[in-house]
């Protein structure tokens, strides 16, 4: 039995991903970072209630920044995040 809070971690929203969501049906979401394909497509679609036809990941590098006082180099954390395509009809309402 899947566990969707051991998967999902949460809907992002950006003014990209607004624009996906309304204009072609694309839900982006953080991942856990040992979650798969297969994982988030049933964990979507146990949560949501919607039929999901595509799932693209994407693995994101942490960004350099720098501490103002020190001056030191660090990174934020890497994150993972899937591209969720959703069939014609669906939607996910986002509160």
């Amino acid at each position: 039995m899947i566990q969707a809070d051991r998967i999902l971690k949460s809907l992002r929203l950006t003014e990209k991903s607004n624009l996906q969501s309304a204009e072609i049906g694309q839900y982006t979401f953080d991942v856990f970072k040992d979650a798969n394909k297969f994982a988030i497509k049933s964990a979507v679609e146990k949560v949501f209630d919607v039929s999901v036809t595509r799932v693209n990941i994407i693995n994101q590098k942490g960004k350099p920044t720098r501490n103002r006082k020190t001056g030191k180099s660090n990174y934020k954390s890497d994150y993972k995040k899937a591209v969720v395509t959703l069939k014609t009809g669906d939607t996910i309402e986002v509160v």
